[in-house]
């Protein structure tokens, strides 16, 4: 195997093992626990949850173009995402000693912080170093691979953290279920899982060479040129389109995330083991679908793979607002799942093809802000118009129309 082909391998092999983190995390598992264990009830743990990861939002809205800035301007990337990844691994580990009492709640929020900040901020210097590994012609595909993989990752750490720790109490490791220690070890366990499986990246895909621009130095550049580069945003018009375009299809994406499984539950009557096995089918089906866009991406383009992607959810997303049937709501919701995938994939090469290769990370920073500088506001509305019309229904509608305005001003972006 060559050089070349193992540092995209490995590089791919980071999603698989950085997954494990939202999934288990913040999407499944500790968040429940921190809700209904942890906080003095479910819905003052749902507020303080919110709030806790509103707060690191804003964190990394605000200093993730900061650090691309300055990776940029010591060229290599590699030292950033080992401490980004570093830190989200340890705060993964810190939950272990969340116990089950309202003690413990700023303890939880704390952690669950430090390790969102080191996930996404990780993720700033992850997607940025996809512009010197891939071919252009190969950008969509190896970008499609690895967010696939990542998907099949999340789904791989959720049934070990379900099956063996959850329903099987851990018994192997004499955990204590009084103390709710085969929910806290699911911590720990995302920090190995992410430990294991990302070190290969360290090893064996390449990096760019040091500048030898100290430190101080490089921050100084580093807020010269982002300042520069935002006050020159007219001259960027394509990138600054794009960016308007992901802030509204991403909050109606995160959204679905959010409110997918109450919506489920609520309108569908679901149980939490059939909200837990869509889920899991979601995952799936979304894993499939970076993976066989992939080739759209290269072929036809990653705007389009995004447009193609994002109708089609539109599509399938309305239809699941209007029907009754259980049946029906799986078919419909495996439709949309399966261009999840394809418009987060697609979205990360298409920021790769527009960006000046000397100012690739510190847009990637840029990329990670239009995530999060609204992330609220999704949410936000979605619950006011559900409780002004007191339906689930009309409440998700909101989510359609922020992924049309999204695609609505992609439209507008050409591809280079």
């Amino acid at each position: 195997m060559t050089k070349k082909r193992k540092g995209i391998i490995t590089w791919c092999i980071y999603d698989w093992a950085n997954s494990a983190f939202p999934t288990v995390i913040m999407t499944f598992v500790f968040s429940t626990y921190f809700t209904k264990s942890v906080a003095k009830n479910t819905f003052l743990g749902t507020a303080q949850w919110g709030h806790a990861v509103a707060l690191a939002g804003i964190i990394i809205a605000l200093t993730s173009p900061i650090f691309g800035a300055i990776a940029d301007h010591q060229g290599r990337r590699k030292p950033w995402l080992a401490f980004f990844t570093l830190l989200c691994i340890v705060a993964s580990a810190m939950l272990w000693y969340t116990k089950p009492h309202v003690s413990d709640v700023i303890w939880a929020l704390s952690w669950s912080v430090l390790g969102i900040i080191g996930f996404e901020i990780g993720m700033v210097f992850y997607n940025a170093m996809l512009s010197d590994l891939a071919p252009k012609n190969y950008l969509g595909r190896i970008s499609g691979w690895a967010w696939g993989l990542g998907y099949f990752g999340g789904l791989a750490s959720l049934l070990i953290a379900l099956f063996v720790f959850i329903d099987g109490h851990g018994l192997w490791l004499h955990l204590d279920t009084k103390a709710a220690e085969q929910i806290r070890i699911n911590g720990p366990f995302v920090a190995l899982w992410f430990m294991l499986f990302a070190w290969p990246l360290f090893l064996w895909t390449p990096d760019r060479s040091p500048t030898g621009i100290p430190y101080k130095a490089a921050l100084l550049k580093g807020l010269k040129s982002l300042y520069q580069t935002l006050l020159a945003a007219r001259k960027n018009k394509e990138i600054l389109k794009f960016l308007l375009s992901r802030v509204f299809y991403i909050d109606g994406l995160n959204t679905i995330f959010a409110f997918g499984g109450i919506y489920a539950a609520g309108t569908f009557r679901m149980t939490f083991t059939e909200v837990v096995q869509f889920g899991i089918a979601m995952n799936v089906a979304a894993g499939l679908g970076a993976v066989g866009f992939a080739w759209l991406d290269d072929y036809k383009g990653a705007k389009l793979t995004v447009l193609i992607s994002l109708l089609v959810m539109i599509i399938c997303g309305s239809t699941m607002l209007l029907v009754h049937s259980k049946l029906l709501f799986w078919i419909f919701g495996m439709g949309l799942s399966l261009c999840v995938g394809p418009v987060q994939a697609a979205s990360r090469s298409l920021m790769v093809r527009l960006s000046p290769k000397h100012l690739v990370t510190e847009l990637f920073g840029l990329y990670a802000f239009s995530g999060k500088a609204t992330a609220f506001l999704g949410p936000w509305i979605l619950g006011s118009v559900t409780l002004a019309f007191d339906s689930q229904r009309i409440g998700m509608s909101t989510v359609m129309v922020f992924l049309l305005i999204g695609g609505l001003i992609l439209t507008r972006v050409k591809e280079v």
